[in-house]
Parts: C-alpha cells; structure tokens; sequence
C-alpha cells in the first residue's frame, strides 16, 4: 500500500525493516558473505640454491673456464653450478658416500622434470684423473634419468642424446644419464636417437643396430665428418641442427647406411 502512495518511503520504510532482519513481513536471513582464497604454491626447496652458478664464477675459476672452452653460451652457464665439495654437499641431502675422504669439485648438472622440480643431479668431476667423472645422484629413485625435460617440445622432434653437455648444443633435445631409461615409456610421438661418431666402438655399434631394429629413428653420421661427439662437431664449426635434420633415418635406408658407416 505504502509503495503506492510514495514510493520513496516504501523504500526507505524496506530498508528499515531489512536493517532489523525483516522484510516483507517475513523473515529475511542475512548470509555471512563467503570469501574464496586460493590456496597458495609454494616452490619446493631447490638445493641448487645453495650452490653458485657457473656464470656467477670469475671468468678465470676453473669450472667456467672448462665449459667456456667447450663452447657453452652464458646463459646456459646459468643453468649450470658450481660445488666445491661434492660429497659432503651430496651426504647433506641424501646419504650416498661412506666417508667424504678425497672429496672434489664437480660441475653440477641439475636434472628436472617438466615443472622445473629438481629430482636428481650429475656432478661432472674437473679432475682430468678421475676415476669417476660423471657421479648421478638421483633424489627420486623412481624419475628417470633423463637430463632436460623441463626445456623440451613433446610436439616437436625430440633428439635423445648420451651426454648432457652434448645435448646443450641440440634443440629440443634431452640426454639419457643411465642406459636403463625406457624412452617408449614416455609416449613421445616423434623422438630421435643421436649416438656419438664412433663406427669402431662396439658398444655403440650394438645400440644403433638396436635402435634400428626396433623400428625407430637414428643419426647416421656421414662419413665426411670425423669429430666423434656433438661439442667437437660445434667446436669444428658445424652447424648441429642441419647435420642431425639431413641424417636422419629409419627401416631399410638407416641398415643401409649404417652399414657403409660401421666399416669406416
């Protein structure tokens, strides 16, 4: 009746009534206003932080001398770090060495899954005489030992490399850090083997034929190239990707060619 005679004061009258927690002559609930908050990510720690990178190092230290020398970019170098005691460093996140007698400096190199998240690391000795110049340690015993997961294109080609510091020359590209990684086991649709240039080694010889035998793509080298590994074949002056991309093979033409490569 009051909205029809003036209906400012019904209004106002409506205020009123819902200021008391009535309106309409009924009883009119006021809800508690709900808030919804994000839970927030945190970055799992990431013991590479501890540690100084490789381009943070004076150009005359020993580990960024090495990996400048074998032609690595300075962004790359930032990817990679320094550890001045690797044992006791390693000992302090996983129990792996009995005693850390004879400890040493090594490169390290991180392994990540595709989310950038740490789960193992290869330490690259800088002593000539080492016994041991590439040491694992996974932090994960059930991640694989691939290095570069975190930088790849599952919808491009992928080259699967047997060295790390190879594979920094190779687009798209990861390296295997142990012989026991199934690359099958990752549903890849387009994935490349590339093997050194070593037509004598017989171990090599063996993974190519099988390789080649299980139907998939493999590297080839042509005989007119006679560097060994991927950084020497850069460090010659080979432009990598038009190498890898004009050599590449399966079935029939990869036995072909490996064949006439394997009697080099």
């Amino acid at each position: 009746f009051l909205k029809q005679i003036d209906s400012n004061l019904h209004k106002q009258y409506t205020m009123e009534k819902f200021k008391e927690g009535f309106a309409g002559g009924k009883n009119f609930v006021v809800n508690e206003p709900e808030f919804a908050f994000t839970q927030p990510k945190f970055r799992k720690k990431d013991i590479c932080d501890e540690l100084v990178k490789i381009s943070e190092l004076n150009t005359t230290h020993r580990a960024k001398k090495y990996l400048i020398n074998r032609g690595i970019n300075e962004d790359t170098l930032s990817k990679l770090y320094y550890c001045p005691n690797f044992k006791e460093w390693t000992n302090k996140h996983k129990k792996t060495f009995d005693n850390t007698q004879h400890d040493d400096q090594r490169i390290i190199i991180p392994l990540r899954h595709s989310d950038g998240q740490l789960f193992g690391y290869q330490g690259r000795s800088l002593d000539p005489t080492s016994k041991m110049r590439y040491i694992t340690v996974m932090l994960d015993e059930d991640a694989p030992k691939l290095y570069g997961l975190e930088k790849i294109n599952t919808k491009k080609p992928i080259y699967i490399l047997e060295g790390p510091f190879d594979s920094l020359f190779v687009e798209n590209s990861v390296a295997m850090c142990g012989s026991d990684v199934d690359i099958r086991s990752f549903g890849w649709s387009d994935y490349i083997y590339v093997y050194d240039n070593e037509p004598r080694n017989r171990e090599i010889v063996n993974r190519i034929s099988k390789t080649i035998n299980r139907g998939e793509k493999v590297i080839i080298w042509p005989t007119s190239i006679e560097h060994k590994d991927i950084n020497d074949m850069v460090l010659g002056g080979q432009n990598i990707m038009n190498v890898l991309e004009s050599n590449t093979y399966s079935g029939l033409k990869a036995k072909i060619k490996f064949n006439n490569w394997k009697r080099i």
